[in-house]
């Protein structure tokens, strides 16, 4: 069976289910209507332009057209997971280390398997290289956020025990390896449960999409697991240079732990 083309009529009657929702949700004074009609509205609208740039990279397969949008999506992924701290860093310090995460786990992670898994010629091939990168940058983008959360947070609470073991001349590496590692796993948690109960509680979006166009389900499953394996040694690179790099801002050369970098939201 080839791929069944969904018509606009098909998607309204999709979105007509969103706009119950908003109505139950009105109804029983439970506050998202406004925040799920916009999300969704937002949704549609980024995804119909994501299509129409997809659509033009797929014709032009230009390495600069692709490194543009590579470029675009780490900014905005950047952004996104600098501005969920509840207690972050003073400055750009939170964008620049989410940044710096995520162009070296995601990038290099899509690099290797653009150019020794799939090796695709080019390897720069937009069907292939944004999809990857938009689904590692997707998912390293909330880890790294969860992650330099819990870490700034954890700082705070826990800031007078910290502080007393630099006292008794521990470094700050040592002081800190109970709020690192803490950090480190909450930023790991949801692709760890995802990896956990995929294919038995739920079958992952990309699967489902290319079972649905046509695909073979064993060709569908392989490319999954692909996915699954790249997705978490990104979001893990990347989680452990954020707190890497968010630990060390926190304290200076002397060792001192410096809360005067952290700022309330």
């Amino acid at each position: 069976m080839g791929v069944i083309s969904l018509s606009p009529t098909d998607l309204t009657l999709a979105g007509f289910i969103v706009f119950l929702l908003g109505l139950l949700s009105l109804q029983q004074q439970l506050h998202f209507t406004k925040r799920l009609y916009l999300a969704a509205v937002r949704c549609t609208l980024q995804l119909l332009l994501m299509g129409v740039i997809l659509q033009l990279l797929f014709n032009s397969s230009s390495f600069w057209a692709v490194a543009l949008m590579a470029a675009v999506m780490l900014l905005t992924a950047g952004q996104a997971a600098g501005s969920r701290q509840t207690k972050p860093l003073n400055g750009w310090w939170p964008y620049i280390f989410s940044l710096a995460a995520m162009f070296i786990s995601s990038f290099t992670v899509t690099f290797v398997a653009l150019t020794v898994i799939i090796d695709i010629t080019p390897w720069y091939s937009p069907q292939y290289a944004i999809p990857l990168l938009g689904m590692l940058l997707g998912n390293t983008m909330n880890g790294v956020a969860l992650s330099m959360d819990r870490l700034t947070s954890n700082i705070w609470q826990q800031r007078q025990i910290i502080e007393q073991q630099l006292m008794l001349g521990r470094r700050w590496q040592e002081a800190m390896a109970t709020p690192i590692k803490d950090a480190v796993r909450a930023g790991m948690t949801p692709i760890l449960n995802s990896m956990a109960t995929t294919g038995i509680v739920s079958l992952p979006g990309m699967m489902t999409g290319q079972i649905l166009s046509g695909t073979a389900p064993i060709e569908a499953v392989k490319y999954q697991i692909l996915i699954m394996f790249l997705i978490a040694g990104g979001t893990g690179f990347g989680v452990i240079t954020v707190v890497r790099l968010a630990s060390t801002r926190l304290f200076d050369e002397r060792h001192r732990l410096r809360l005067d970098r952290l700022r309330e939201k």
